[in-house]
């Protein structure tokens, strides 16, 4: 029998944490009660369960034991009260004032929530998603466009008509926040293809910036020519999707052949306020690609400014960045899109 001192030099078991313990105990549950859990939870959480469920499949009696007791300290804090606590307070609600009073009250009170419909979507085929831009109303392809993961919305609009992609863009691109009612008919879409939904209060979803991202995983000739169509429609809002798609940050993405090419095609004063705004490295970056003559008359412009106004340094860099989409539409210089394209 091993003396204490033995003991003592046995090293001591980590304590199971966060995802690991969420595996052992959906291990111990019957399968269609873990399937039954992990159905409420979005892909990336699935994703990271399922791993952590391999990693821990061989756990130790007393990491079993943990996370248990994990589980139990957890519980202790939820209220009784919380559990169905949605469905009933709708309940009384509709009884007390009927539904569209209720819609009401609850829309401006109730706790924001994610559609889990519209986290569904990021489940589906991209064939099946392209079927349903296809054929729904456009208002509801452009609510689908707007929450999928930009990668995949570019291969789900790739196949579409091109008066169709233009009219879905458009609308994504003036999305800014969506009411219930929306919500409901893509839910009733969504049943249809057996994905299902809940009633939720306005999400905060699409504009330029989020199509820009779309846009950006799009090969070159497609995404010049859905801007094109888009610019028929709102030259606007076209233009603000194209300040989207390459901003200032990105100049990080150019080789320093093309950057320099850039930067001597800037005034120098409004580059020293567009760099205003940039970190050290950026500074430095820029810089290092101007011969040592203009990029100390660069510093020396920036270190005699006071405080510049944020609009006039997003002006300047703006202005940095339409110069930049000139040169690359008359192939200067070249920008990294989709793929392996090039816009």
């Amino acid at each position: 029998m091993p003396d204490v001192a033995e003991l003592d030099n046995v090293p001591a078991m980590p304590a199971i944490e966060g995802s690991a313990a969420a595996a052992i105990l959906l291990m111990l549950l019957d399968e269609s009660e873990a399937a039954t859990i992990l159905k409420q939870l979005g892909p990336e959480e699935v994703r990271q369960l399922a791993k952590a469920m391999f990693d821990t499949a061989n756990a130790s009696e007393q990491q079993i034991g943990q996370a248990l007791d994990r589980f139990v300290t957890r519980s202790r804090d939820v209220s009784a009260l919380a559990i169905g606590a949605d469905i009933r307070i709708r309940t009384v609600m509709n009884e007390a004032v009927g539904n569209v009073r209720a819609d009401n009250i609850l829309a401006a009170v109730a706790p924001q929530r994610s559609a889990a419909s519209l986290e569904m979507l990021r489940w589906m085929d991209v064939d099946a998603i392209s079927g349903l831009l296809a054929s729904e109303h456009p208002q509801v392809g452009a609510l689908i466009l707007s929450v999928l993961v930009p990668d995949v919305a570019a291969r789900a609009i790739e196949t579409l008509d091109e008066v169709l992609q233009a009219d879905l863009v458009l609308r994504a691109a003036m999305l800014t926040s969506v009411p219930a009612a929306a919500i409901e008919d893509l839910e009733a879409v969504l049943a249809s293809a057996n994905v299902d939904g809940q009633r939720v209060a306005k999400q905060a979803i699409g504009g330029p910036s989020d199509v820009a991202k779309i846009m950006k995983k799009m090969p070159k000739q497609l995404s010049e020519r859905t801007l094109r169509s888009l610019k028929k429609h709102d030259r606007i809002l076209a233009q603000a999707i194209e300040e989207e798609m390459f901003i200032f940050e990105n100049l990080r993405d150019l080789d320093k052949k093309s950057l320099s090419s850039v930067l001597r095609s800037v005034d120098a004063a409004q580059l020293a306020i567009a760099l205003k705004g940039a970190d050290e490295e950026m500074v430095d970056m820029c810089l290092a690609t101007m011969s040592q003559r203009a990029a100390e008359t660069i510093r020396d412009e920036m270190a005699e400014m006071t405080m510049v106004k944020r609009a006039d340094v997003d002006d300047a860099q703006k202005s940095v960045m339409q110069i930049v989409r000139q040169m690359a539409a008359a192939g200067e210089i070249m920008i990294a899109g989709g793929g392996d394209d090039y816009v």
